[in-house]
């Protein structure tokens, strides 16, 4: 056998080689349900098989005589590599079309349109036996070139492009991985096949083409980085990813979102966090409604599920069926615990603009007070407001659209200026005055809670460091903590800091907490409290009787001033019973040698009833709302 035809069974054997070992571990991954792995399986399985035609055509081409089952054999092994191979640049550019999320929803006459080259490229190389257009072999079985395999090259070049087309058209829906792989491979195909055009002998065309669907496999059909090993689904960054190229594409989809909004159930009816095997039971029951590559886990109790060219009436069904299961308990262990679900449905791109608005989907706290467990339309409305309101908190920080309001307070017994609340504001352009109980929360979760309260602190700060509090005879001006920020370790230095900046006298400064705050980490806030109480700043618990009642928040923080919630005034004025509840709550803090401020007075009467039983401070609308610094400093002249 010459030189030259074991050459090129070695580097076909290669070919195999590579190509087998792609389609073994496709296999073995399991990797083949999806539209782009058929496809990538499919030309992997057909380079095989041009590889094994070629193969025969070069083992049976004879040294001298040339007998009839060798020319059968040769003959068999081109006309069988040239029908296969004019296949696979199609194929490719389908797989590229694929990968790219491409919309094929009122173009699929045009996609199907351009799949007519191929139709004729087969045509030109099934007839060649007949016409010798493409190839055709002399006396002795050599191999000749004609005109038609330009054509057939210029046809696979032609479908190159349009997946470089493609590429680029989709180029920032493609992460830097598919980007590097796409482009690997074309460099790679080009490359041999230059080297093929140049000296036919080489035979380097199979075998980069099999080298370049390795690079392919690795970068792309490997989807362990985006894979949820334990539940078998993608996860968060696969659907930040998949959410930015259907957007990006164009792809008309629904979004389904699952929500499990009693998590906490579980810990108290098994003894330990057993999330992990809730979310591997919900992933086993979505997959067997949808497949796998459709649904991933953004959070331990959320499941996004994208339903392709679908619409509201069949994303509701989906969603009334999966909240039907959550109607029977699920078992956990030896348990079977009842899981409270609910459903979401958004059009993506009609009501679902930009990936973030798809994680907010996801991440978004439940609203309150719902009277169904499946929103859609105009259900979803709060999740634009939200978005909306975490752009206008984010910008309101580099604008300076903060304002801090002051609702003063006042002694009870003589009616003279106590001092006044710091209250935060946000005007916005768009969305207008926004108020705290809107984007505080908001502000913890995205992470710059930190920078608002340091905003009103240093406000605040300023406002006394003007001299007009003392003035007017104000002792303090309260300023509200947030617990993620008195929760953390340095929070007693960083504010120590803020305020000698400014040079102030700290017993100007009342630091409020809420009751629920002051009951969830009692070690942790006391020591904060302690050193800041010996600095000379004041404490005073807000919002008493609305959080848990508990009478050691009192006692170990050891608050100044108790603020009684205005809800049990209002009771008070109703009827007995409320009057009961107000008068222990008054008698129990004094008691315990604690001063006392009630919120909401709105009438002279409830004035009254806290005079008689000796209140400290009162603050509410019958003095004054919450009010700017101009229009504070101008209440307190014209009462000069």
């Amino acid at each position: 056998m010459p030189f030259t035809t074991q050459f090129k069974i070695v580097m076909y054997a290669s070919s195999i080689l590579i190509g087998g070992t792609g389609i073994l571990f496709t296999l073995l991954h399991r990797r083949t349900d999806k539209s782009q792995n058929k496809i990538y399986l499919t030309i992997l399985i057909m380079l095989v098989c041009n590889c094994i035609s070629e193969i025969v055509a070069a083992a049976a081409t004879p040294e001298s005589a040339v007998s009839s089952a060798a020319a059968f054999a040769v003959r068999a092994g081109h006309y069988s590599y040239f029908l296969i191979h004019s296949t696979i640049s199609p194929l490719f550019f389908l797989y590229v079309l694929s990968v790219c999320g491409a919309n094929l929803r009122g173009k699929r006459k045009r996609y199907i349109a351009s799949f007519v080259p191929c139709l004729l490229m087969e045509l030109i190389v099934a007839l060649n036996p007949f016409t010798k257009w493409v190839y055709y072999y002399d006396r002795n079985m050599e191999y000749h070139r004609s005109w038609a395999l330009m054509v057939i090259y210029a046809g696979a070049g032609l479908y190159m492009i349009l997946a470089v087309f493609m590429l680029m058209f989709s180029w920032r829906a493609l992460n830097t991985k598919r980007r590097t792989a796409l482009i690997y491979f074309f460099s790679i195909v080009l490359l041999g096949l230059s080297i093929q055009l140049y000296n036919y002998d080489l035979r380097t065309e199979l075998l980069s083409e099999t080298v370049a669907l390795l690079g392919v496999m690795i970068s792309i059909e490997i989807e362990d980085d985006r894979i949820d090993a334990g539940m078998g689904i993608y996860n968060r960054r696969a659907f930040a990813a998949d959410m930015n190229t259907y957007l990006i594409s164009g792809r008309s989809i629904y979004l389904l979102c699952l929500k499990v909004t009693n998590t906490e159930i579980i810990k108290r009816a098994t003894g330990s966090d057993n999330s992990d095997a809730l979310s591997k039971l919900v992933a086993e029951y979505l997959r067997s409604l949808m497949p796998r590559y459709y649904i991933y886990s953004t959070n331990p109790d959320t499941f996004m599920m994208t339903l392709m060219d679908s619409d509201e009436q069949k994303a509701v069904w989906l969603a009334g069926i999966i909240s039907e299961r959550f109607e029977q308990p699920w078992k956990i262990g030896d348990n079977e615990i009842p899981l409270k679900v609910l459903m979401m449905a958004a059009d993506v791109p009609q009501r679902i603009h930009t990936v973030n608005d798809a994680l907010y989907m996801a991440d978004s706290p439940v609203p309150k007070k719902l009277d169904k467990n499946i929103l859609t339309g105009s259900d979803l409305d709060y999740l634009m407001r939200r978005a909306a309101v975490e752009s206008a908190v984010t910008c309101g920080l580099t604008q300076r659209n903060f304002e801090v309001f002051y609702q003063p307070t006042y002694h009870v017994a003589d009616r003279k200026l106590h001092g006044a609340e710091a209250l935060i504001r946000l005007h916005d352009p768009e969305l207008g005055n926004l108020f705290p109980d809107e984007f505080i929360p908001i502000a913890e979760q995205i992470g710059v809670i930190d920078d608002v309260d340091d905003y009103v602190l240093r406000e605040v700060c300023e406002f006394i460091k003007s001299g007009v509090p003392a003035k007017y005879g104000m002792e303090c001006i309260n300023v509200n903590l947030s617990v993620l920020q008195c929760m953390q370790p340095a929070f007693a230095d960083h504010i120590s800091g803020i305020v000698e900046e400014y040079g102030i006298d700290k017993q100007m400064i009342n630091f409020e907490i809420t009751e629920s705050i002051a009951a969830s980490d009692y070690v942790t806030l006391s020591k904060v409290v302690r050193i800041l109480k010996k600095q000379g700043f004041k404490f005073s618990m807000d919002d008493y009787g609305t959080g848990y009642s508990n009478m050691q928040s009192i006692f170990r923080l050891d608050f100044d001033i108790v603020k009684i919630d205005k809800s049990i005034l209002w009771s008070a004025e109703k009827g007995q019973l409320g009057q009961i509840i107000l008068d222990s709550s008054v008698r129990m803090i004094r008691q315990m040698k604690r001063r006392i401020l009630v919120e909401g007075v709105e009438t002279e009467h409830q004035l009254e009833i806290l005079d008689k039983l000796g209140v400290d401070y009162a603050q509410g609308y019958l003095f004054s709302r919450p009010i700017s610094k101009r229009d504070l400093i101008a209440k307190l002249e014209s009462k000069a």
